[in-house]
C-alpha cells in the first residue's frame, strides 16, 4: 500500500522524528556539560519539556549524601596522637581544595572519633571564655588577686638616693648679659640718665662677673664705675664673689680703687640680693647693699620693686662721700615684656643722702633728696 499518498501526515512526522535523532546527540553534548562548571546556579525559570535524552543511559550516579564518615575522605590512613609517629603531621594535607560550604553539622557523627591521643595541655582556655565568673567585677571589699606589697624605707631609699651636692653641676661654659636699667628723666638742669648691667660667662660652679652703674645729668657724667669679680657657688642659689672696684673720676675728681668680696643670690620669697664689702686707700671701707623683688601682674607685665643703699667709714670729701650712711634710693618700675629679652618699662624713683654725705650735698646744690619719673628699657641676652 502506498503510504504517501494515502497518509501524508504520518510521511510528515515520521520525517520530523528522524531529523530529530540525528541532531539531538551533537546539541546535547555542547550545551548540557556547560552547566557543570558553572559556580553560580542561574535564577529559576519556568520550567520547559525537555525532549528526551538521548545520553540516559550514560548519566552518572550522583554521590551518597555525607554521612559525616570522614574516614571516607582519605584521613583513615593518618594517625592523631599515637607515640612514635612525630613526622605525620598535618601540613601534608591540603585542606584548600576541600569544600566543607555543603556540609551539615547536624548530621555529622563524631561518635567514631578517638579524642584519647590530643594532646590539650598547649591550648588556651582563658581565652575562650569557659571561666566562671570571669566578666564580673569583684565586691568593693574583696582583696586582690595579687596585693600591692607595702613600700618599705629601703624601697624608698633605692629609688630616691642621696646625691652629692655638687652632682647636679654640668662644666659646659654658659654666659648671661643683662642691662637691667637704661633710663631717662627729666632734670633741673637738663635730662639725666642713668644706666646698670650686668654679666658672667662660665660655668655652673665657677663663673666671671662683670658689674657697672652710672649717672649722667646735664650732659656730664657724675659718676661710674666697673667691678670685675670672680664668683663660685657656695650654696644653692648663691655665689660668693671676690674681685676689683673702679670708680672713674669726672670733672677734674680723683678715681678710687677698691677690692671687694661678697654674695649673690636669690633668698626666701625670691628676692633677689646683692652684698658687697670694699677696702679702698688709706683704710676706706665701704659697704653696698641691693635687694630686688618681681610681682607679677600678667606673663608680661611685670613690677620690679628695687632698694639699694651704701655706707663708708670715711669722709672722702674729693669724690663726694661722707662717713656713715650714704645714700639710699628705693623705686618701683613696671614693664611690659613684649619679648622676653626686650621689655620697656616706665617708674618713679625716689633718692636721699644721709650723713656726711648729705652735708657735702648741701653745700654743693642744696638737694639731699629727689624723686623723679623715669622711662627706659631692660635688654637681656
Amino acid at each position: 500500500m502506498n503510504l504517501s499518498s494515502h497518509h501524508p501526515l504520518a510521511v510528515g512526522l515520521a520525517s520530523a522524528l528522524s531529523l530529530a535523532a540525528g541532531f539531538a546527540p551533537a546539541w546535547a553534548q555542547q550545551t548540557d556539560h556547560g552547566a557543570h562548571h558553572s559556580a553560580e546556579k542561574p535564577a529559576p525559570t519556568q520550567p520547559l519539556a525537555k525532549p528526551a535524552d538521548p545520553h540516559a543511559g550514560h548519566r552518572q550516579t550522583p554521590p551518597a549524601k555525607d554521612s559525616g564518615d570522614h574516614a571516607t575522605m582519605g584521613h583513615g590512613a593518618m594517625k592523631q596522637g599515637t607515640a612514635g609517629t612525630a613526622g605525620d603531621e598535618h601540613s601534608a594535607v591540603d585542606h584548600s581544595t576541600m569544600d566543607h560550604s555543603k556540609m551539615d553539622p547536624s548530621t555529622t557523627d563524631h561518635s567514631n572519633l578517638d579524642s584519647s591521643g590530643m594532646d590539650h595541655s598547649e591550648m588556651d582556655h582563658a581565652s575562650m571564655g569557659h571561666q566562671p565568673g570571669g566578666n564580673q567585677d569583684l565586691p568593693p571589699t574583696a582583696e586582690p588577686h595579687e596585693p600591692i606589697p607595702v613600700i618599705t624605707p629601703a624601697d624608698r631609699a633605692a629609688a630616691f638616693q642621696d646625691l652629692d651636692e655638687h652632682v647636679m653641676h654640668g662644666e659646659s661654659i654658659n654666659s648671661y648679659w643683662a642691662l637691667d636699667r637704661l633710663e631717662v628723666w627729666d632734670a633741673d638742669e637738663g635730662t639725666g640718665m642713668a644706666w646698670e648691667a650686668q654679666g658672667w660667662v662660665g660655668s655652673d660652679l665657677n663663673r666671671l662677673w662683670l658689674r657697672s652703674e652710672g649717672e649722667r645729668e646735664g650732659g656730664s657724667t657724675e659718676s661710674a664705675d666697673v667691678e670685675v669679680l670672680y664668683g663660685r657657688a657656695i650654696a644653692r642659689w648663691w655665689d660668693a664673689v671676690a674681685g676689683v672696684r673702679h670708680d672713674f673720676g669726672f670733672e677734674g675728681g680723683p678715681s678710687r680703687t677698691y677690692a671687694g668680696v661678697g654674695v649673690i643670690g636669690l633668698a626666701p620669697y625670691k628676692f633677689e640680693v646683692s652684698a658687697t664689702a670694699y677696702v679702698g686707700e688709706s683704710g676706706q671701707v665701704g659697704l653696698g647693699a641691693e635687694a630686688e623683688y618681681e610681682m607679677l601682674f600678667t606673663n608680661r607685665l611685670i613690677g620690679q620693686w628695687l632698694v639699694e643703699g651704701e655706707a663708708w667709714s670715711k669722709d672722702d670729701p674729693a669724690v663726694g662721700i661722707g662717713s656713715g650712711l650714704s645714700k639710699v634710693e628705693a623705686g618701683f618700675r613696671l614693664r611690659y615684656e613684649f619679648h622676653r629679652q626686650f621689655a620697656p618699662y616706665v617708674g618713679v624713683v625716689w633718692e636721699r643722702a644721709y650723713g656726711g654725705t648729705a652735708d657735702l650735698r648741701r653745700a654743693r646744690s642744696g638737694d639731699i633728696d629727689d624723686t623723679r619719673v623715669v622711662a627706659g628699657v631692660r635688654i637681656w641676652f
